[in-house]
């Protein structure tokens, strides 16, 4: 039975890796999630430089979910090249480094520290706000998603994941303006933006009044995006979006996800993702399925 994956000519032992932001960058989960048995973790958000984040309260539990504005805190590059990359070289498993910014310069600087690391591949989150453009997220507009897409993959080394913000129009626009700047993958979808007001206190749950809204709520949008999307390019898609169990994740990959990340079910459950890998096995062998790629977007 074969449960590898191939993204851009890397192969995951199976399908199952970390949402960034859910996981830190391993070490957290280590003594409780055998990450010999994930196909990648993805590490959360790593910066040119430390980013404090948000003030608090940052998060807050919604109905099916929960919103969290953390703002991206992160000790920066120099400290995740010194602490996490060796710790998640002990393991069986694919590194994949998330990189925010609020500059392309930003961007281009943490990929072209990374040239030389041994990780396997870099995930751009392009939800980060631009500063040299009045704040707009780089992935809400088309042109500014194919422009840091082209720039980053002019210094990349390792193949390139552009990961997705669902807070647009039309997130197939989105996915053919990564495409077009020359993306191996996508992934999608990152959070929602959401609201929560604490009516005993007549105040906002967040400090930042709003946040990115995570969990079951929101994965009929994620499933039906990936489906899009999946129809719209010819690069693989990591779908993800408020997977909690593996019927969940197959039904990602059915939509179309060559692979799925697992994110919001780590805080509910810290086995939720090596838990999944043992049910995407069980799955096959109770429908007699010898390779997983025959789920791949196998409804249409």
């Amino acid at each position: 039975m074969n449960t590898k994956v191939t993204l851009a000519g890397i192969t995951l032992n199976n399908p199952v890796m970390t949402a960034s932001g859910t996981f830190g960058s391993g070490a957290e989960y280590g003594g409780m999630v055998d990450l010999n048995k994930l196909g990648a973790v993805v590490t959360k958000g790593v910066a040119n430089v430390p980013w404090p984040g948000n003030p608090t309260p940052r998060i807050a539990e919604t109905y099916g979910g929960m919103i969290n504005a953390i703002g991206l805190q992160n000790p920066g590059i120099d400290v995740f090249v010194e602490r996490d990359i060796p710790f998640l070289k002990k393991y069986d498993t694919k590194i994949i480094v998330n990189v925010c910014g609020r500059t392309t310069e930003d961007y281009v600087e943490v990929v072209e520290r990374l040239a030389d690391e041994p990780v396997d591949m870099l995930e751009i989150n392009i939800s980060c706000p631009n500063v040299k453009e009045g704040g707009i997220a780089f992935g809400q507009d088309p042109k500014a998603v194919e422009a840091i897409t082209r720039e980053v993959k002019k210094y990349a080394r390792q193949p390139v994941i552009m990961k997705l913000s669902p807070n647009v129009t039309d997130i197939t626009v989105m996915a053919k303006a990564a495409e077009a700047g020359g993306a191996d993958v996508l992934s999608l979808i990152n959070t929602l933006t959401g609201m929560k007001i604490d009516i005993h206190k007549r105040c906002f749950a967040v400090a930042n009044k709003t946040g990115g809204l995570s969990g079951p709520a929101i994965k009929p949008v994620a499933v039906r995006m990936v489906y899009q999307v999946s129809h719209a390019v010819s690069v693989p898609v990591i779908g993800m979006g408020g997977i909690m169990n593996a019927e969940d994740a197959i039904e990602f990959m059915m939509a179309g996800a060559s692979a799925v990340s697992v994110g919001t079910a780590n805080f509910h459950n810290p086995y939720a993702t090596e838990e999944i890998a043992a049910g995407i096995e069980a799955y096959m062998k109770k429908y007699n399925i010898e390779d997983i790629n025959e789920l791949i977007g196998c409804v249409d």
